[in-house]
């Protein structure tokens, strides 16, 4: 059994890529048992996407995000390979599955048949649409949903084309919430569907922007790294090349940003609605006072103002930050350096045990001894 404060939840994780298997990977960190089920031929497509790790070939998304799970190869269509799974179920907590829906349907491991043998087992669900919706038989995909929960929209500089994320953003939301979602049917003691899907989960992330349009018929503009409701709000370039990013997101925050900047008795940046209204002429002071400083002058300048601001860090700026490692937000896991637990708990903590592990590591000991 496993220990941590999810240890003896039994989990199966029959999901690919990245939304699903980001969802059982959370309760893999905080010490569930997660057998990782995959297709004999290859396994998921996810072991040879993007990036490889040069010691020994394998994908840094594999070992992330199917790190603390155990490995089995499993043919859901060969009798033998079936068994195996349907002994697997009867005794697990959680199935985890991200293909269309109807395919489990059709490979006879509907619901309505996994809940006859397992009346507690919670079924998570992960689609690009959701189970049910003129959409729902679609492939689901990333960047089907940016594009289509209003993120893309709003994203990219005025005027310009609609932009999407430069990560996989839609993927670890979901993950994210369909977590969230399992741990919540697990608290309520009820075998039953998790039904989670790409679009509505970012669609969460848009705030009340459709009660805005709903209510006013106004829509937010595209603004670069602006808000509309926010000024000044951006990334600014700074005299040595560097870049930081400030936000005066409070009326307190603005004025403190506004005396900076020696603007403080300036009528037109005084509320909300004025710097709104003043956009560009606030922002072009912004800049201008940037341009002018270096990135360290600027960041002690506005800190010891008490205002929102920092720099602008890439990976290697990340990797050499004494905040990210006090934090243990990059730790190292069999060798691989990654992202750490994604909650500090007092009392139970999560932990990082191995990374992702070779195709059918561990399917010797699953086939002969289920669980156990």
């Amino acid at each position: 059994m496993t220990s941590g404060p999810l240890g003896g939840l039994k989990v199966i994780d029959i999901s690919t890529v990245l939304a699903g298997p980001n969802c059982a990977r959370y309760l893999a960190d905080f010490g569930a048992d997660v057998i990782k089920v995959e297709r004999p031929d290859g396994g998921d497509s996810l072991r040879n996407m993007a990036w490889r790790d040069p010691r020994d070939g394998t994908g840094l998304w594999w070992k992330l995000v199917n790190r603390n799970k155990r490995t089995v190869a499993l043919d859901l269509k060969d009798v033998a390979d079936l068994a195996v799974f349907l002994r697997l179920i009867d005794d697990a907590d959680v199935l985890v599955e991200n293909f269309r829906p109807g395919t489990l349907e059709r490979l006879g491991l509907g619901p309505d048949v996994l809940h006859l043998r397992n009346p507690r087992l919670v079924i998570t669900r992960v689609t690009g649409f959701g189970q049910t919706g003129p959409y729902a038989s679609r492939p689901g995909f990333a960047t089907i949903a940016e594009v289509m929960s209003g993120l893309s929209a709003i994203s990219g500089e005025p005027g310009g084309q609609p932009m999407l994320p430069a990560i996989a953003l839609t993927d670890e939301v979901t993950g994210l919430v369909a977590a969230f979602a399992t741990m919540v049917a697990l608290h309520s003691g009820v075998g039953q569907v998790v039904d989670v899907s790409l679009l509505e989960s970012l669609f969460q992330l848009m705030g009340p922007l459709i009660s805005l349009y709903k209510l006013t018929g106004e829509t937010q503009p595209r603004l670069g790294a602006g808000l509309p409701y926010t000024v000044p709000r951006g990334t600014y370039q700074c005299s040595d090349g560097r870049w930081v990013g400030l936000s005066a997101s409070a009326d307190s925050v603005a004025a403190r940003v506004n005396a900076v900047l020696g603007v403080g008795d300036d009528p037109r940046f005084t509320t909300f609605a004025l710097r709104m209204q003043y956009r560009e002429e606030l922002e072009a002071v912004m800049v201008q006072w940037c341009s002018a400083r270096s990135q360290a002058e600027v960041l002690r300048i506005f800190t010891e103002a008490e205002t929102a601001i920092g720099p602008v860090m890439d990976m290697a700026d990340i990797a050499a930050d004494p905040h990210y490692a006090a934090r243990d937000a990059v730790v190292d896991v069999d060798g691989t350096p990654m992202q750490g637990l994604i909650a500090k708990l007092s009392a139970t903590a999560g932990s990082l045990r191995w990374q992702g592990r070779a195709l059918d590591a561990d399917g010797e000991r699953i086939r002969s001894h289920g669980w156990d």
